[in-house]
């Protein structure tokens, strides 16, 4: 495995690159399979390897910054109960979503992190994390 942002090796148990910091995933420059510098960044498949490249296309299927899930069904559940955090569940973020569900519930400002998830998610810069709080 290959990071998709400089093209150094990786080995299977690492979460980073250490030559770049970018997270084991993410990326469009480099092909995950092979290494091989990505021509066209809407590239689908890699003309050296053969491979997949993930690249997140209209319809964001798959995407590894959303857990495999759809960008688009992601930001419609958001904007639509996403003061309750259900986005958060639905993609494994369960400490998120209950702190969500309590922020609305006591303090009524879950509105506030519902509008940030959604435009997070629409421009591509929301990033799993079922570790972190908020």
């Amino acid at each position: 495995m290959y990071c998709k942002n400089c093209g150094q090796e990786l080995n299977e148990n690492q979460e980073v690159c250490l030559s770049c910091g970018f997270k084991k995933g993410n990326g469009s420059k480099y092909c995950q399979n092979c290494g091989s510098a990505v021509r066209d960044p809407g590239q689908e498949i890699c003309i050296n390897c053969g491979a997949k490249l993930h690249n997140s296309d209209l319809f964001g299927d798959g995407s590894p910054n959303l857990a495999g899930q759809n960008k688009w069904v992601m930001a419609i559940i958001c904007f639509l109960v996403g003061t309750l955090g259900i986005h958060n569940f639905i993609m494994g973020e369960n400490k998120k979503g209950i702190f969500k569900i309590i922020m609305t519930c006591c303090c009524g400002i879950g509105f506030i992190f519902m509008l940030i998830d959604f435009v997070r998610i629409l421009t591509d810069s929301y990033v799993v994390d079922p570790t972190k709080l908020v």
